[in-house]
């Protein structure tokens, strides 16, 4: 089928035009430009916002607001809930400093369930007291409490996979210009799926195309080699918000960000070491990965945990239809291997004892009619990783083996087999990784494990990268392909229209949960509506 995706508001958030007499220093940062030509003093003593402002992690009455400047500055918000700023409420917010690259994350509390929060943001400078920067606008929903009476429909979207396989921002070309289509999706709010950037992939100026026509990239110091430094990392993540299409998207649909390996490196684990890439010269993948997480939670709009600081995975009540749960399947596991394992060890661990016993957890203690697992990989894909003294090792859960769990599947047949034990019902996985689009449904009655209840699994992208695909499928869990849109070859640039999203939208009459798959024109693939089981 095919439908034409419609607007839900009309609101549209003002980004802020980077500020003249600035230019792309090393690591994509916006730095002053020692040919721009003169502005008047107050002028340069004005802060200057290059990227826009984002929220992300709402809860009923809170929501992360992100925003970074030019110069040490103190964040000032003002917040309403009318786009005419009738009644305003105002927060001074922590101050940009240069050791966190000028960025700040306010939680901003008391907000009122359920509503429409409109915003502006705005930057005192340190070094001249009552110099502001302009101000930029934005807006988030909160959600509704989880005991509230469902009385409006939810809508989440989720794709991932952002500047990958060389393909960077084209401004000829419309940009990124799947953030545009998430845009005029209008979900309540935007599950990133992870690999948020390539930091492993540099981009070229010039990529010719099938077509006899050229691919032209923006490309910035940070972009031109693969990230190794922390300020390579922060230019990686800033170089997706020199994009028009992100910062309006970023201005007016809140965020709840995951991470995979492209954050760091492909294919990583702790103990990996880059013996092999002659393209880095810090080899150890844990020093990488300590400065890579460090540049995601000063660019991604994430509420930190105060007991573990570090910690990714967390869950989101979006009232009482909807629960979302995000896991880590990075943070935790073992070294990649053969993925061969009889029985359960932390060479096996995938989602490790203490995230899986709080997924569990959470699963059955949940009120909400309907529990999404926000993975960054799918469960039965096949996904493998390089050939270890002529060995295939593998990169995610499956292992190409359709027997009995075995290696990470141990982890999944845990989980499935509590959750089957605890009667949790109506449980949804979504995904991205694989960069192409699909619909798995998994069933006992086709597995080689069967103690688990139906569920499905639905996996969206590339958001902005090259299109692949399809993968096999393993059946230990007994999947089976609904529906699937993937290359005719491999990475196939944007231009194609095959970059995919996909959203989940709660009907709260029926309670009924309808899934949709949708490509960067706003055109509808494929869907299909579940009914709640209780």
């Amino acid at each position: 089928m095919s439908d034409q995706q419609l607007p839900r508001r009309t609101f549209l958030a003002r980004s802020l035009a980077a500020g003249a007499g600035l230019t792309l220093g090393r690591a994509g940062l916006w730095l002053p430009s020692s040919g721009a030509p003169a502005v008047v003093t107050s002028e340069r003593r004005r802060p200057v916002l290059p990227n826009g402002v984002q929220s992300g992690d709402p809860w009923p009455t809170r929501a992360v607001l992100w925003g970074r400047t030019d110069r040490p500055a103190q964040l000032e918000v003002e917040w309403s809930t009318t786009e005419a700023f009738r009644t305003v409420h105002r927060v001074r917010g922590p101050i940009a400093r240069a050791e966190a690259a000028f960025t700040t994350h306010l939680d901003l509390t008391g907000l009122p369930p359920g509503e429409t929060i409109f915003y502006r943001a705005r930057y005192e400078s340190l070094e001249t007291p009552g110099a502001f920067s302009e101000p930029v606008t934005g807006q988030l929903r909160t959600p509704p409490r989880a005991s509230a009476r469902a009385t409006k429909p939810v809508r989440v979207a989720w794709s991932g996979d952002m500047v990958g396989q060389g393909w960077g921002i084209d401004a000829s070309r419309g940009g990124i210009r799947m953030y545009e289509a998430l845009r005029r999706a209008e979900p309540d709010v935007f599950v990133h799926s992870g690999d948020n950037i390539y930091a492993d992939g540099p981009l070229q100026t010039e990529v010719p195309l099938d077509d006899g026509t050229v691919w032209r990239n923006l490309v910035t110091d940070a972009k031109s080699k693969v990230a190794e430094t922390l300020d390579e990392y922060r230019g990686a993540f800033a170089y997706n918000l020199l994009d028009d299409n992100a910062r309006r998207f970023g201005a007016q649909v809140p965020v709840i960000a995951q991470w995979d390996d492209h954050e760091v490196v492909n294919n990583w684990f702790h103990d990996l070491v880059l013996e092999d890439d002659p393209r880095y010269t810090e080899k150890n993948v844990r020093v990488l990965a300590q400065r890579a997480q460090q540049a995601l939670f000063e660019f991604l709009p994430i509420r930190r945990n105060a007991a573990e600081p570090n910690r990714i995975y967390r869950s989101f009540s979006m009232g009482p239809l909807l629960e979302i749960f995000v896991v880590d399947l990075r943070s935790y596991r073992g070294a990649n291997s053969p993925n061969r394992q009889t029985s359960a060890s932390r060479e096996t661990a995938i989602l490790g004892d203490a995230q899986l016993a709080w997924l569990e957890r959470g699963l059955r203690q949940s009120r909400a009619t309907w529990k999404v697992v926000a993975c960054d990989m799918p469960i039965g894909l096949v996904v493998e990783d390089r050939l270890r003294e002529g060995v295939r090792n593998y990169e995610a859960i499956a292992n190409a083996d359709a027997g009995v769990p075995l290696g990470r599947e141990h982890d999944i047949a845990r989980l499935l087999r509590a959750l089957q034990q605890a009667q949790v019902r109506n449980v949804v996985w979504i995904t991205a990784d694989v960069h192409y689009c699909a619909a798995h449904q998994y069933a006992p009655e086709r597995a080689a494990f069967t103690q688990f209840d139906a569920f499905w699994e639905f996996v969206a992208g590339p958001m902005h990268a090259g299109t692949f695909g399809p993968n096999a499928l393993d059946g230990t869990f007994g999947p089976e392909v609904r529906f699937a849109s993937a290359a005719p070859k491999p990475n196939r640039p944007p231009s194609d229209n095959l970059q995919f999203y996909g959203t989940l939208d709660i009907d709260p009459r029926t309670r009924a949960l309808t899934a949709g798959l949708w490509d960067v024109t706003g055109t509808r693939l494929w869907s299909v509506e579940l009914p709640p089981a209780n």
